[in-house]
């Protein structure tokens, strides 16, 4: 019952348009380009089912991965492609929708189990379904690591509720289950015993045994944590930095260097660092801190006020802070903290409250559980399951995404559950039962609105950048891909003046120099195109995808050998020597006449193509 009702809502929601999305930003990588998922297609496919496990979630063997192990995401694209979902990501994307629908479903089950309140399980379920921060995960193809990985951790909490003896055996596979899916279910490692421990009385009212059940469920999803870990490590070994070795270490102090050991255990595949995606990369690890908590601040935020939502945060819109202390900073610090500790005072009263009730041989009505436990649960749960994804313990590529807040989300959404039961019955009580109403209107009705226009950016790639940019103004690379997108349909003068604006937010990006030059060459200025390039061959003289890509252009306008371009290219073939640079240029010298310019197998993949032999 609960799946059917919250699925009609996410439908409604979140749905693309079947007709006229595409594929948006990284559903190109993950499913055009992806040779795992596309092999699928082929008479004799290249790829089994199995090397799911020997590919990262763009389907990238190990020596050429950038991160991201996801088999689980892989196996269900795969399918979906086999079966005909080529055409556009709307299949592939609806599966997120279903898939969101029931995990809101687990958690109505859940908190009904352990409140026995229909009406607080109804709204932690819908306020869930209905959260628009989620927008990006469940409208968005690549979303689904995020919710198959919270329904590996959801199951695992229905888990507890089981036996004694099946409950550890359906954790492990659960846990299991949503590590596979996206990294993050880690946080089901503390996660999951802190629940078998704090409601273990609502589920097993006659034999609690909590401390028992805690460190059964411990013991099965830390078990699952290592053999996933393992598992990894020999299905898709991987070259770890050297910043992780144990003679890079050998000097620090303990801490550093317990740390760096769990790291070099872990064995994470190494993740890109790009200052435009994450400024915090670049700098200290307190001013690293200080940013992390910022971003937890506004993502708090729209947890409760949805507004504004955008798919990308990228420079300069989050800039690295300049200072550890400041407001929200500060406010970041407070709110990571002050649930933890009162979450433990709500877990103290309670059990002195029980103990207290022990000792005066007073009955407690079962019927109206004491729900402070599972309050401090969802407090702990929100700070928790955001660490990992927090740019605290280590450095991200991205330095904030929507879809980072599934997994906290659940938490939050029992405590508002909780609060708007509270509130409407406190207000009835009062004799102001329409004020509760409203709102309850208010809030589930103000983030399904913002769920559904936040959907509607969805619709194709040209009104995903366009909304994109107007909710983050500053992102420089929300402006560059509108402009992409503009290009793709034939508007250059569009594109120029966006590419225009990308380049005054991030002068010193490579690709925002370069693509201005390809516009202005597009539009047959290629004269004026060569100030642009050549800044961008300056700054990235390695990036083969850039450099061919303005070498293409100039050559097809007839300009790399006048004598307005040659005798400026050649001097930086010189000052650069074993570059990509100084080889496609002098290749393309060479060779041109040939090749038609630059050697094919060098030239950058077109937009919406699929992955180059």
């Amino acid at each position: 019952m609960a799946f059917v009702v919250l699925g009609v809502f996410a439908v409604a929601l979140f749905t693309r348009n079947p007709i006229r999305t595409n594929f948006i930003f990284d559903e190109q990588e993950a499913l055009l380009a992806n040779p795992y998922v596309r092999s699928i297609a082929d008479p004799m496919p290249k790829f089994g089912w199995l090397d799911a496990f020997r590919r990262d979630f763009w389907g990238l063997p190990p020596d050429r991965s950038i991160g991201s192990y996801r088999p689980i995401p892989n196996l269900v694209w795969r399918a979906l492609w086999g079966i005909g979902a080529r055409q556009n990501p709307f299949l592939h994307h609806h599966v997120n929708v279903l898939i969101h629908a029931f995990c809101g479903a687990i958690l109505v089950v859940v908190v009904y189990r352990w409140t026995k309140d229909r009406l607080k399980a109804w709204m932690s379920g819908a306020t869930f379904t209905a959260c628009a921060l989620l927008t990006e995960a469940v409208s968005g193809v690549v979303g689904i690591a995020d919710v198959l990985g919270a329904l590996g951790v959801l199951l695992a909490i229905l888990a507890l509720s089981l036996p004694l003896w099946a409950m550890p055996l359906a954790v492990f596979a659960s846990v299991s289950f949503g590590l596979y899916s996206k990294e993050s279910a880690l946080c089901a490692v503390p996660l999951v015993p802190l629940a078998a421990l704090l409601t273990a009385r609502y589920d097993h009212p006659d034999k609690p045994r909590a401390w028992l059940r805690g460190l059964v469920a411990l013991i099965a999803a830390a078990g699952a944590f290592v053999a996933y870990v393992e598992a990894r490590r020999r299905l898709f070994p991987v070259t770890l930095p050297a910043s992780l070795s144990a003679e890079a270490n050998a000097a620090k102090p303990l801490l550093p260097r317990a740390f760096a050991g769990i790291l070099r255990w872990y064995a994470q595949p190494v993740l890109p660092k790009d200052p435009i995606n994450n400024p915090l990369a670049e700098v200290d690890t307190p001013l690293r801190i200080a940013g992390a908590l910022r971003v937890y601040f506004r993502g708090l935020l729209q947890l409760l006020v949805p507004y504004p939502l955008s798919g990308d945060y990228s420079a300069p819109q989050e800039p690295a802070p300049t200072k550890p202390l400041f407001l929200e900073s500060i406010l970041g610090a407070a709110l990571m903290v002050l649930p933890l500790a009162l979450a433990a005072v709500l877990s103290v009263l309670a059990v002195l409250r029980r103990r207290t009730a022990m000792l005066r041989g007073w009955l407690l009505d079962e019927r109206f559980p004491d729900e402070r436990p599972i309050l401090a649960l969802s407090l702990v749960w929100i700070v928790v399951a955001f660490l990992p994804v927090s740019n605290i313990p280590v450095v991200l590529p991205t330095v904030r995404a929507e879809r980072f807040w599934y997994f906290p989300a659940i938490g939050s959404s029992i405590a508002i559950g909780l609060f708007l039961t509270w509130l409407m019955r406190r207000l009835k009580h009062d004799g102001l039962p329409r004020v509760g109403l409203a709102f309850l209107v208010v809030f589930l009705g103000g983030h399904a609105v913002a769920a559904r226009l936040h959907a509607n950016d969805y619709s194709d790639d040209l009104a995903f950048w366009n909304g994109t940019r107007k909710a983050a103004p500053r992102s420089a690379k929300a402006h560059l891909n509108y402009s992409v997108m503009l290009g793709a349909r034939h508007n250059l003068e569009g594109r120029l003046a966006s590419n225009r604006v990308a380049l005054e937010l991030a002068p010193r990006w490579p690709m925002a120099n370069v693509y201005l030059g390809d516009t202005l060459c597009r539009l047959h200025r290629a004269t004026e195109a060569w100030p642009h390039y050549k800044r961008g061959f300056e700054l990235a003289p390695n990036d083969v995808n850039l450099i061919s890509l303005a070498v293409q252009c100039m050559w097809d306008e007839k300009v790399l050998l006048t004598e307005a371009i040659r005798p400026e290219i050649e001097p930086m073939v010189e000052a650069y020597p074993g570059t990509w640079l100084a080889y496609l240029v002098r290749d393309t010298l060479d060779n041109g006449e040939t090749n038609k310019g630059v050697d094919p197998k060098y030239r950058p993949r077109g937009y919406n193509e699929g992955p180059k032999d």
